[in-house]
Order: structure tokens, then sequence, then C-alpha cells
């Protein structure tokens, strides 16, 4: 009897590798990553059933109150060889009392009477391993505090006899388009100091509302021992940041953005984390390798930080469960993942150029790290299929914003990091007169078409202490001396009118998103500088004068004025960002693009001497009236374009046949205009 050969399965196309032939070479590499991810989601879901069942080591580890009002406290600790809980119950000594048991898999546990700790009360845990002991914070703390006096930070017990009550059961945010507006509670407020959650809700969210963007995506939330570092070298991933407020402060801003339409995003640092070892997970039960790679792997050269061992199951329990918990305890609408670059690679994409599909799979990825992300994105969405996750990712690695089942990493959008750095060299390296339209569109629209981007022209990076915002390379210095109402400094207008149309021409070719950092819509002057040695721990430009746009007698309000004119007209059609964009018309000689969408023309002339009487453009026949002109005197302009005016094309035989005709138009020097398109002819 002959047995006939087993036939082998063969392996399912992803659509990625169906959409972009480029990518069938390396077929294998994503087919593989794809399988991997598959294969560790079955592995770790094979008693929880799913992602969102499993990702709840939160409410198993660290300190909760019970429903008979005692308190249980566990801890992922294998090296450990004893841990007691110490602190203002127990007179910071280690007692009986408070020692904890060891479980199997190395998890410790302690169980107290309701009347052994209370709530407000400080404590951390005592740990002792083979060779030494030390105080530590424990891994899931939800809240941690600093001592004003001796600056130690140490957990907290947040378990208040009311719990926050939300006032918005349910909220889906607005992604068409996503307008997010970037912002840092600790330096939101005018006063020199660290701002907080109140005074940001109170103070800043009503600013928000009323510029028109949909999103707030939140910076520094998770604690942090260093202020300077802008919220990126965490040390205890559970606790939001008590620099700004308590817990509850933190959800009644969520509460009130998402009262006022707003979605809020955290930006969620789960690249690295900080090395500190009394602070942080460095070195949590003796072991160095607990949470992070052994060897070279462990620390990140480039970022004097640790690198998590995404190849453990503990690890991924405890970051599943980390964007799990920011969900479900404060209501956040998605994540914006920071570092992810470093996270791909095993190089952390440094010295590395990206010039061609063979870069990104070359083996110096880090499985791993994809696999998690991967996950990450497949829970998020489970927890809310309306949640909203963003990559900051610059190598371009195809498919981070594709939907796993595609064999993408499942992120609903990517930064487009290359359009800030395209404005940046375009500032420093060419003269007015050499800006070509047919560079600007390209920049700005060269993206993969399955992928959604948020675009800006600017985030935090670019305001932060050895760089520059856009404004302050256009205008420099003379911004202390010529921002008055009815100064005519040349160098002021210029830097003006190239701030709208930069910021108008980035959005109006927006796939996905666009983003802005607090203040920088109307020219906030100046750097972002962090309290630190160096500078006498001066707040002077940690902080945002808001006391500048809000006086009439200065040219803020201008950009103010256009920035919120530009969002309104954006917001005013729905699914912006997924109308096609028709180009018709680029001529670098002439410094003149102009491109549609909808019913809507942008036309820009980025000429800085030339003013043109009746340019042609080829467009659709018909008639279009002006809805936005950066020359109005509202926003800083001359007047010199009058709105009133219905532009009628005119035929010309030539064009016929393609559907269009001549659309002429006054253009002058370094302006831009948005045309609506009329139903017909007719006038209103």
């Amino acid at each position: 009897m002959t047995t006939k050969p087993t036939r082998k399965r063969a392996r399912r196309v992803l659509p990625i590798i169906k959409n972009d032939p480029w990518l069938e070479p390396y077929s294998d590499a994503i087919t593989g990553r794809y399988e991997e991810a598959m294969r560790v989601e079955e592995r770790l879901t094979s008693q929880s059933g799913s992602l969102a069942d499993f990702a709840n080591a939160h409410r198993y580890f660290g300190l909760h109150r019970q429903a008979d009002g005692s308190w249980i406290f566990r801890e992922w600790a294998p090296s450990a060889t004893a841990i007691h809980l110490i602190g203002d119950f127990s007179g910071w000594q280690p007692a009986p009392a408070f020692a904890l048991q060891r479980l199997d898999g190395g998890v410790w546990e302690g169980r107290f009477d309701a009347d052994a700790m209370a709530h407000g009360q400080n404590y951390k845990m005592l740990v002792e391993w083979d060779g030494g002991s030390g105080e530590r914070i424990p891994a899931y703390a939800d809240r941690v505090v600093q001592d004003p006096d001796t600056h130690i930070f140490s957990a907290q017990i947040w378990a208040p006899a009311k719990p926050y009550r939300w006032r918005v059961k349910k909220f889906v945010p607005d992604t068409k388009p996503l307008l997010i507006y970037e912002c840092h509670i600790g330096m939101a407020q005018n006063r020199e100091g660290v701002g907080t959650f109140d005074e940001f809700r109170v103070n800043i969210l009503p600013r928000i509302a009323a510029d028109g963007y949909n999103a707030i995506q939140i910076m520094a939330i998770q604690e942090h021992p260093y202020y300077g570092s802008f919220g990126y070298h965490v040390s205890n991933f559970f606790a939001p940041s008590s620099r700004f407020g308590t817990p509850d402060d933190l959800r009644r801003l969520i509460d009130a953005a998402h009262q006022a339409g707003i979605a809020v995003i955290m930006d969620i640092v789960h690249s690295h984390a900080v090395k500190n070892e009394n602070e942080g997970l460095g070195r949590l039960d003796g072991n160095p390798n607990l949470y992070f790679y052994p060897g070279d792997r462990r620390e990140h050269s480039a970022w004097d930080s640790l690198c998590f061992d995404y190849g453990k199951d503990e690890v991924m329990h405890f970051l599943l469960s980390n964007c799990k918990y920011w969900q479900e305890e404060f209501r956040f609408d998605g994540f914006r993942f920071d570092g992810v670059t470093s996270m791909l690679y095993y190089s952390h994409g440094l010295g590395q150029a990206f010039g061609s599909y063979a870069d990104y799979y070359d083996g110096g990825e880090d499985t791993n790290a994809i696999t998690y992300l991967t996950l990450a994105n497949k829970l998020i969405h489970q927890v809310n299929p309306h949640a909203i996750t963003i990559a900051e990712e610059m190598s371009g690695m195809p498919g981070l914003a594709l939907p796993v089942a595609d064999g993408g990493m499942g992120f609903d959008y990517r930064m487009a990091m290359g359009i800030p750095d395209y404005w940046i060299k375009t500032l420093k390296e060419k003269k007015d007169e050499d800006w070509h339209p047919t560079s600007i569109f390209w920049e700005l629209t060269n993206r993969r078409a399955d992928e959604k981007t948020i675009s800006y022209v600017e985030s935090h990076d670019q305001a932060l202490v050895g760089d520059k915002t856009v404004i302050f390379r256009l205008i420099d210095k003379e911004m202390y001396w010529h921002m008055m109402v009815g100064d005519d400094d040349m160098t002021v207008a210029r830097g003006i009118a190239l701030h709208k149309m930069i910021r108008l021409v980035t959005l109006a070719t927006i796939n996905g998103g666009y983003l802005n950092f607090m203040g920088n819509e109307w020219g906030h002057p100046e750097w972002i500088d962090f309290p630190r040695e160096g500078n006498g721990w001066s707040y002077k430009y940690a902080r945002r004068q808001w006391d500048l746009v809000d006086r009439d007698d200065l040219k803020y309000k201008y950009l103010n004025a256009f920035d919120n004119a530009m969002v309104e007209l954006i917001s005013s059609r729905y699914n912006f960002q997924a109308l096609g964009i028709r180009k018709l018309w680029e001529k670098d000689d002439d410094q003149v693009l102009a491109f549609m969408r909808g019913d809507l023309v942008f036309v820009f002339n980025f000429n800085p001497f030339k003013s043109f009487e009746g340019y042609g453009i080829l467009a659709p026949a018909g008639a279009y009236v002006t809805r936005l002109s950066t020359d109005n005197p509202a926003f800083g302009g001359y007047g010199n374009v009058d709105e009133s005016v219905t532009h009628l094309t005119t035929p010309d035989p030539l064009y016929a046949p393609a559907g269009v005709e001549w659309l002429r138009l006054y253009l002058p020097a370094r302006s831009a205009i948005v045309l609506r398109k009329r139903r017909s002819h007719a006038k209103r």
C-alpha cells in the first residue's frame, strides 16, 4: 500500500504584499512576522480567550482594596528572597504584619486588614535578594508622589471613599479629519512654574475648543523622576504624574474634554524606561534583567535608558495591561506610541539611511518588538473599537499603519516625520526664490496610499532648546521689537505671510490628520527649556505666554485668527482627509501651486517678489467664490484680494476635452487663497 505524499499548506498571501508588488521579495519576512505575532497571541490567550481578557495584570498586581474593605498586594519579583511593605503605616520599618508571602511563578502576596493602611498614606517595598536589598516602588503603583523636602519618590495609596463619577458615559472621537493639539500640562500655563490638570481644564481646554481642534495629545502623563525629560524617561508606568495633580484631576480633565467634543490621546512610552533603580524598574528584585534585555541590548546608548525585553511573556503582560489600564481607568481615546523606530530595529534605527525596501528586511529587525506593537494595537481596538493609535516612526517601514489582518502592525496613523524636516531644511538652506511648488507638493503628498499619516509643520521637537520653531526661523530676534500692530517691519511681514502659507498647504494636503504643538499656531516666541542646572532651574521658558496672543496690540492675534479660520474651513468638509487631491497647476518659474479637494481649490503663490494679475490655472468649469485668503487684514495681510468677487472660468478649445477651463485670479506675492466651486453659475 502506498501513501500519497502530504502537500504542504500554502501560506496566505497577505494584502500588504498583494497591494505592493515591490514587497514580494520580502514576503517571507513579512509573513513570518505576522505568523509569529499570531503564535504569540495564541499562546498568551490560551487560557483567557482574548487579548482584552489577558491584559488584566493591573487588576491582579499592585495594591487593591477589596469589597470587604481589606487590602491585597501582589508583585512579580522572582529574584527576591523577602519583601516587606514599609510606609506611613509601619513607621517606615519592616514589620512581620507587612511581610509578603512567596507564591508560585515568582509572585509575592500580602493580605492586610481594613485598618492596616489608609488612603493617602505613602509606602514602598523593602526588597531583599541574594547579596543585597533596597527600597523599591511597586511596578504597578497607580500613584507616585515626591516629597517636597527630600525629593524622594514614594508610592501613595489612592483609594478615595467616593470614586470619580464620569459625566460622559460614552465618547466617539471625530476623526474625519483628526485635528490634534499637542500639549504638555506642566508648561501650558502662563506663570513660571508647573501647571496642573485643573489649570489646564479651566484655562487651556476652552482655548483649544475655540480653536477648532477635535483632539488633544497629552505628553508626560506617566510618572517620570526628571521633569526636564519631557516625560520620556518613565519610572512608573501606571501612575499619572503627581506634579500635575491627582488621578481624579486627570479624570476630570478628560471628562471635560469629552464634554467639549475633544478626544484625548496619550503620549505613551513603551520604547524604553528610566535607568533609575529607586524610582523605576531598573533592578526591582535585584535582577537587572527582570523587565529588560540582558547584555549589550539592555541599555539604549543614545537615550541613556533601558530597553524592554518584549520576548518575555511577563513583560508583554505588563505593557499590554498598561495600555488597557489607561483606557479603562482614565478613558483615554488612544495613544501616540513614542520611539517606535527605536523599537523596530536592533540598532534603534541609529545611523541607518533606510533608502530602499531591503533596509527594512536585512535581519536587523526586532521581531519581539514588532510582535508587541502588533498585539498592542489589536488589544487597544478590542477594548475600544473607536480608539486612535499613532506611531511616531521615522524609518518608513511599510505596513506600520495597516490593519493586522492585512499583514500590518495595526496603527491607525503614522507620523509624517519627513514633513517638518523638509520645512526646516527649506527654511535653513533655500532662498525664498528657490522654493519650488513641485518639491513642496511632492513632499507633502509622497506617502503610501494604503496608510494614513498625521501631517504637521512642527511638534514639540522643533520647539526645544537647540532647535528653532518655524516662526523663530522666519523672524528671529525681530520678534522682540517689531510685533506691534502698525509696525511695518518687512522681516516680520515675510515671516507672518510664510507662516500662514506653510501651515495651510500642510493641512490642505493631509490624508489622515494634522497636528500642532500648543502655541505654535499663533507663533509663540522663543523655545522650550525646562528647569535645569544650566539655566538656574528657571521656568521662564517652560511655559506658554498666552498673554501675547490675547493682546490686541500685537500681531500674534493675526496668526491665531488665521489658524482658527483655516481649521474651521477644513472641518467644514466632512471626511476632508479622504477627498482625492487633484493637482491643477504647478509652475516652478512662477512659484505657483494649485490643487483641488472636493469643491475647494487651494492656490499658493510662493513668489517673494511677483504678484500676478489675471493668473490662469486650469480648473473644472464653473463659478468660484473665495472662502479664505491669507492676505486678509484680519490675518495680518494687506487686503489686496477682493474676496467679494465671483470668479467665472473661461473656455479654451484646447482643453475642452479635459473638461477644464481657465480660472484667472489675482495672486499677491507670498499669499494663498482658497476658493469654493459653486454648484451653478447663478449668484446667491
